[in-house]
């Protein structure tokens, strides 16, 4: 899906499919591409989270950018998200540090032990988000609960995306692991700690998949360089 998404990106950020212009159909594309219908789909569905097409029921993908700027997860950008995140969940780990409950620790170190061992993308994200809410539920103010559910739809579309391009959820994990720790060690300082550093590689993955595609698929007959 990787090489098929690069390859179909540097041609639209080349300039191969112009603003406007139509993408092959998904059974040209599998024919020209050797892949199968649902590799394809996996691709024009990032091209869209991206921002780079749109499709249109009855009528095909159409092109809508050349380059990736600020991908939308939902109602929200990325910057935009990132941007609240940082100011949210980093302070919010200090409380929660502060603050949690028994039952709380037992609470994230279920979802967490949970995550560990999914390797389904779709149940993951779900843990990914409710990991997340269980976090501002420690910090003992609804407020901040009520916050991170306003953007748990983006929250998951993000992390979705992190995941299916940029290969996040090992690393994810081991950073959950350690914000679990620090509140289990009530040290406010680790936490913030544990999820400024969880926010700085979400932010870091996030620039290396909207930078321009440098690759594409190898043809026949090509040489190695």
């Amino acid at each position: 899906m990787e090489a098929v998404l690069t390859h179909l990106r540097g041609a639209i950020e080349r300039g191969e499919y112009a603003i406007g212009d139509k993408l092959p159909s998904e059974a040209e594309l599998c024919r020209t591409l050797e892949v199968s219908r649902p590799v394809l789909r996996e691709a024009l569905r990032a091209l869209q989270t991206m921002g780079l097409t749109v499709a249109r029921t009855g009528k095909g993908t159409f092109v809508v950018a050349t380059s990736v700027e600020d991908p939308t997860f939902g109602d929200y950008s990325a910057s935009d998200l990132l941007e609240v995140r940082r100011h949210v969940e980093i302070p919010v780990a200090g409380y929660a540090a502060l603050r949690r409950a028994p039952e709380n620790l037992d609470r994230l170190t279920h979802i967490l032990d949970r995550m560990e061992q999914e390797t389904d993308t779709t149940a993951w994200v779900a843990m990914d988000t409710l990991f997340h809410l269980a976090v501002a539920e420690a910090a003992q103010n609804p407020v901040f609960r009520r916050v991170i559910e306003e953007i748990r739809d983006a929250l998951a579309r993000q992390s979705e995306f992190l995941n299916e391009l940029g290969g996040r959820r090992e690393q994810s994990n081991r950073e959950h692991r350690a914000i679990v720790e620090a509140l289990t060690e009530g040290s406010e300082q680790d936490a913030v700690d544990a999820m400024s550093h969880h926010l700085d590689r979400v932010e870091t993955t996030l620039t290396a998949i909207v930078r321009p595609a440098r690759a594409d698929i190898p043809t026949q007959g090509g040489t190695d360089a």
